[in-house]
């Protein structure tokens, strides 16, 4: 009797300590709010633009992410396989519901290809205090031409990194015009 008493003492813990590990996990199973699944897939999503493998410092990608799990893609692309890329690559993430594409193809111009190269020439150029920005995959600064226009767009560290990157753009010859929506700020 005294035997049976103590093995069933022992044993008790062994069923419990279980039992207690998969109500608590089960609980916080049951918490996820829906700000948490709209940051991950933002993330997500976020992570699987930027891995895209012609995305480069001559694109501009941007998203939103709706509560319904509809995802708005907008921007401009030089290369129309970049912008079925992007849809599809969306597409495939787990809670996108659907993919609204509204990326502008640029049009193919010699010209604004040779501005792109100037532009990157006199912003990345290695005695330029930008060229800090050129390093890595994706940098921080774009540079869209549409029909000679030059417009900047991202994040620089400093009002003054801003500035000069829009004073070095203005100085290419054969540009019509450069806008500066360059943001101050990692974000």
């Amino acid at each position: 009797m005294k035997r049976s008493i103590l093995n069933v003492l022992l044993l008790l813990p062994l069923f419990l300590v279980p039992a207690t590990k998969s109500m608590r996990g089960s609980m916080l199973q049951q918490v996820p709010t829906q700000e948490r699944t709209m940051a991950q897939l933002t993330k997500e999503v976020r992570h699987e633009l930027l891995m895209l493998p012609f995305y480069s410092v001559f694109d501009w990608l941007q998203f939103e992410v709706k509560s319904d799990g509809t995802v708005i893609l907008s921007g401009q692309v030089t290369r129309p396989t970049l912008k079925t890329d992007a849809e599809n690559v969306v597409n495939r993430i787990e809670g996108v519901e659907s993919v609204v594409n509204q990326i502008e193809v640029l049009p193919l111009s010699p010209n604004d290809d040779r501005i792109r190269r100037d532009v990157y020439r006199a912003l990345f150029n290695f005695g330029s205090p930008l060229f800090r920005y050129s390093m890595g995959a994706v940098p921080p600064i774009h540079i869209i031409v549409k029909n000679g226009h030059v417009t900047l767009k991202g994040n620089v560290d400093r009002k003054a990194d801003a500035d000069l990157a829009y004073m070095r753009a203005r100085s290419v010859p054969g540009i019509f015009g450069v806008k500066n929506e360059l943001a101050v700020g990692r974000s």
